[in-house]
């Protein structure tokens, strides 16, 4: 800066007026010190006992899936203690040693699991560069367990504890955790008792044992209660409880519930929403025992309580239990693998009963809590269907939106209350096809399909241009209809036939709570309903053939879960609760609905996938990739005896500009999957073999173009078609 930019009024060249000195002095003053860079401790004497540290450095990689050792430095002897966080030098090479230490390489972070007396490995160690922070965070019971995660998914250990352990807080880890609060009192089996086993289960929870159960919950808001009274009892024990629930809004009930139950302070809540520092205080307060009960959504399912006496998880069949990053595991295989390990109790609840849930009662390892025929049908809305032979002569279906059935039941149902409707697919008009000959209407740039995305105006779902002379191909028609009616296209044919009825939304970018007790037209998409106050009058269900009819083989079980769960904020028959479903009425699904009987029809669902050999009574896992690629690995692949490998069949293309889906191939290519099955039994087989097989594959450069490009493997992949 020149003489003349730094000269002011009042003081000489380059001298800051008095005000910018104070201000400079302060800022100094508040600054806080540099960050001091680790150290490369060169020529520092070493930790006098247990100079070895074993380190499990942060490098989600399988062929560097173990452990490595480095030397302890004497300053450091006191702080590095199993399960801090540290920070190491990795990747130096045998050749940069200097005073008999290894020197170099680039700082990772990674946790020391153990101190010991000396290494396995003959070559100089690298020095520890740093510990992060004192304060232990991972303990043997946390590592048995991600350890058991990462085998049977076949993925790292590094990539489990990056889901089991959240980021670190200062800030939070410098605050004291409260003094935990002692067991409070056993309370008695309340709404349990409407249960056979509901009573002997919370008994057997306060007296400290250990029960496994499947509880097909009855519908109404009750189960967050119910919940809360199985994990006081457990508390009142001196042990500690885990809720794993699907989303944001049933972690609020089950909190609430808690919290009336026991009061403040007996409970953590672990969800994403809650923000880094908070969420890690919580998750300090339970790893210090502090409180001894949880609940949270599936980050929660690592959540290190101390003496755990039970594991609950409700609603297993959402898609929100499974998590999209590596290596993917369900919270409820964790759960399982949690009940297993400290030999604690299980309970897996929900409206509905998914076929592993029913695996699990088959097969001895649970008891079911049910509730007897006459006490579900006294709880449960009045349930009927509209097929396709009653649409057919349905003048008012042909013309309308909805048949008259239902738009006599929305009517009807509004004198009483709000009515709830669910809805397959938000937006507008979703997709379109030929009014005269159904055939889809799709794109003549890239042959997507077609969406009506406002009034009039028509799109590709694709590549997004617009579509103003669209015809059929088949037929030559002009005239369009719609395949699938999204939620706001509902929403506004509803007002427009109710105009004195307030109409409100809920979904994916705005989902509703609760909603009063007023008559008020309710469209949902299947997830988001809100709970009213008192109940619904009325539900209709919409277009189940969507639902039902989608090329997968959970398609029925996730539909009947979907109406269920729909279903169960309907008031009781006696109350003139009813529930409308537009689906084929000779359909499984739509009779288990009909019945309320969804325990019937995860039995029998279990046992034709055990005629045929599909999963859960067989493991499966997904190889997904080019096809070179997948070719490839299948090939080097030392696959267990009896194993059985499935395609490979192409993959959709990801279109260009849409979001990609965890596996599917980038946007443009294309990728083929191919579905190793193998017998009961040989699920730990399967996942060391193929662990094995992409070790092999990255420790030699696999997944450039030279060796056919990435592969994708899943365990227990949701969707197999």
């Amino acid at each position: 800066m020149s003489s003349e930019n730094g000269a002011g009024d009042g003081g000489g060249a380059g001298v800051p007026p008095p005000e910018q000195l104070a201000l400079i002095r302060e800022s100094v003053r508040q600054a806080k010190a540099p960050r001091a860079k680790p150290r490369t401790w060169r020529g520092a004497a070493l930790a006098e006992e247990l100079p070895v540290a074993r380190v499990l450095v942060d490098k989600g990689v399988l062929h560097l899936d173990r452990y490595f050792d480095y030397a302890v430095p004497k300053e450091l002897d006191a702080d590095a203690q199993p399960g801090v966080r540290v920070r190491v030098r990795f990747g130096a090479g045998r050749h940069r040693v200097r005073e008999g230490r290894r020197e170099g390489g680039g700082l990772i972070d990674g946790f020391l699991v153990e101190r010991l007396p000396e290494s396995d490995y003959a070559g100089p160690l690298a020095a520890l560069a740093q510990v992060v922070s004192p304060e232990p965070v991972l303990d043997a019971e946390l590592l048995g367990l991600a350890r058991a995660v990462a085998d049977r998914y076949a993925g790292s250990l590094a990539d489990v504890l990056q889901l089991a352990v959240p980021p670190r807080n200062a800030r939070a880890e410098g605050r004291p955790s409260p003094q935990p609060l002692p067991p409070p009192t056993a309370p008695d089996a309340g709404s349990w008792a409407r249960y056979e086993n509901g009573a002997a289960l919370i008994d057997a929870l306060a007296s400290g044992g250990a029960p496994r159960a499947v509880w097909n919950a009855l519908p109404g808001p009750e189960w967050s209660a119910e919940l809360a009274r199985a994990v006081a009892a457990t508390l009142a024990s001196g042990r500690g409880a885990l809720v794993v629930v699907p989303d944001g809004r049933a972690v609020a009930r089950v909190d609430a519930a808690l919290t009336a139950l026991l009061g403040e302070g007996r409970h953590a809540v672990l969800t994403a929403d809650a923000g880094p520092e908070k969420r890690y205080r919580q998750w300090l307060a339970v790893r210090r025992g502090s409180v001894r009960a949880v609940v949270g959504t599936r980050a929660a399912m690592f959540a290190p309580v101390r003496d755990l006496g039970l594991v609950a998880i409700w609603d297993d069949g959402d898609d929100s239990h499974s998590e999209p990053h590596a290596p993917q595991p369900h919270a409820r295989e964790v759960l399982l693998l949690r009940a297993a390990q400290d030999k604690c109790a299980f309970l897996l609840g929900g409206w509905s009963c998914t076929v592993e849930a029913a695996q699990l009662v088959e097969s001895g390892w649970a008891r079911p809590v049910v509730a007897s025929r006459e006490r579900v049908r006294a709880t449960a809305p009045l349930v009927r269907t509209v097929g396709d032979g009653d649409l057919a002569r349905d003048e008012a279906a042909r013309a309308a939106r909805l048949p008259s059935l239902a738009w006599q039941t929305v009517r009807d149902g509004l004198r009483d209350g709000p009515v709830l409707v669910q809805v397959p697919r938000r937006g507008y008009v979703p997709r379109m096809a030929c009014a005269q000959c159904r055939a889809p209407a799709r794109c003549r740039h890239c042959s997507g399909p077609l969406e009506a995305r406002s009034e009039g105006a028509l799109a590709c779902g694709w590549c997004g241009r617009a579509e103003n002379a669209w015809h059929c191909p088949e037929c030559g028609s002009f005239r369009l209809r719609a395949q699938v009616v999204g939620a706001r296209r509902t929403a506004e044919e509803l007002g427009r036939a109710f105009p004195a009825v307030p109409v409100r939304t809920s979904g994916r970018e705005h989902v509703l709570d609760t909603v009063p007790a007023a008559p008020a037209l309710v469209v949902s998409t299947p997830g988001a309903e809100p709970v009213a106050e008192g109940g619904y009058a009325a539900a209709l269900l919409l277009d189940g053939w969507a639902m039902v009819g989608r090329p997968d083989l959970r398609a029925g079980e996730d539909a009947l879960r979907r109406w269920i769960a729909a279903a169960a904020l309907v008031r009781d028959q006696r109350s003139g609760g009813l529930v409308v479903v537009v689906a084929e009425p000779t359909l499984r699904p739509v009779q288990a609905l009909v019945r309320w009987d969804p325990v019937g029809h995860a039995v029998r669902e279990l046992a034709e996938r055990a005629e045929l050999g599909f999963p859960p009574v067989s493991r499966m896992a997904a190889v997904s990739g080019p096809p070179e690629a997948v070719a490839g690995f299948l090939a080097a692949a030392r696959l267990p005896p009896g194993a059985e490998v499935l395609g490979p069949v192409p993959l959709p293309v990801t279109p260009p500009g849409r979001p990609r889906r965890t596996g599917a191939p980038p946007p443009g290519e294309s990728w083929e999957r191919a579905l190793v099955r193998v017998a009961p039994g040989g699920g730990a087989a399967l996942a060391a073999a193929l662990k094995a097989a992409q070790a092999a594959r990255m420790a030699r450069g696999g997944g450039g173009a030279g060796d056919g490009g990435a592969v994708w493997v899943r365990v227990d992949p949701p969707d197999i078609g």
